[in-house]
């Protein structure tokens, strides 16, 4: 079964057909490719604190949201949602994919830490029907967290949402989320989720870095083909040599 595409969380794109990337060092491609297992890591591990919160728009329109509450029923119900929302982070694992007709540079900057990195390219349909039915998918939307309202009532809302600040990342989500009890302090031992995929059903082509040494090339290649696969493996076309 392909992920979830029709939860009023996840926001759509015009055309499925568009470009995503993912962008890895070495070591993670390996793991990738070796296992055919998409790693989804806990919210809480990300390097953003603002990962499933709400906006100050939201703590500021809240009274008039909900002014059909009594100040002690609002109060008690803001409190709940503010310990389920902290709670919930740690059951929440995510697949982050880039959209983009091209490869981008800030990219590789920003996700490739070393010279030896690849980027994954595929699409959106690709990915959708390579997810289980438990995997929602969707586009992220940006939004001022000083003015703008953030959907409530749904535990996706603030995983589905970002600050402005990070709009260049035009981030599609790929979202699994665990329900248990919050039952005194059990917590999460896990780092994350793997997740079983076609690997070739998903993968349209390899880029090498631009910055990866020539013989990172040759390597990559012989990963490939050690795994049976025959993935189109291409150098960044950032690499190429300016025309004077």
């Amino acid at each position: 079964m392909p992920a979830s595409l029709d939860h009023p969380s996840f926001r759509q794109p015009d055309s499925q057909e568009i470009a995503l990337w993912r962008y890895m060092d070495f070591t993670k491609f390996v793991a990738l490719i070796s296992s055919q297992n998409l790693f989804f890591s806990r919210s809480d591990r990300f390097d953003d604190p603002f990962e499933g919160s709400y906006s100050r728009a939201n703590q500021e329109l809240r009274p008039s949201v909900y002014k059909d509450m009594t100040e002690e029923q609002r109060h008690a119900m803001l409190r709940q949602v503010a310990d389920f929302s902290q709670w919930i982070r740690q059951w929440t694992y995510i697949s982050s994919w880039h959209a983009n007709q091209y490869e981008s540079a800030a990219m590789w900057a920003l996700y490739a830490k070393t010279n030896e990195a690849v980027a994954i390219e595929t699409d959106y349909k690709s990915l959708a029907s390579v997810l289980p039915k438990e995997a929602y998918l969707g586009m992220i939307t940006y939004i001022d967290y000083q003015t703008e309202w953030l959907p409530e009532g749904n535990s996706f809302y603030p995983f589905m949402h970002k600050r402005k600040s990070f709009e260049h990342e035009r981030e599609v989500r790929a979202i699994i989320q665990e329900f248990h009890s919050p039952v005194g302090d059990r917590t999460n031992s896990k780092l994350g989720q793997l997740v079983a995929i076609n690997l070739k059903s998903l993968t349209k082509q390899i880029h090498i870095s631009p910055t990866a040494p020539t013989w990172f090339f040759d390597l990559v290649n012989e990963i490939v083909k050690k795994y049976e696969f025959d993935f189109p493996i291409v150098k960044s076309s950032l690499d190429a040599q300016p025309i004077y």
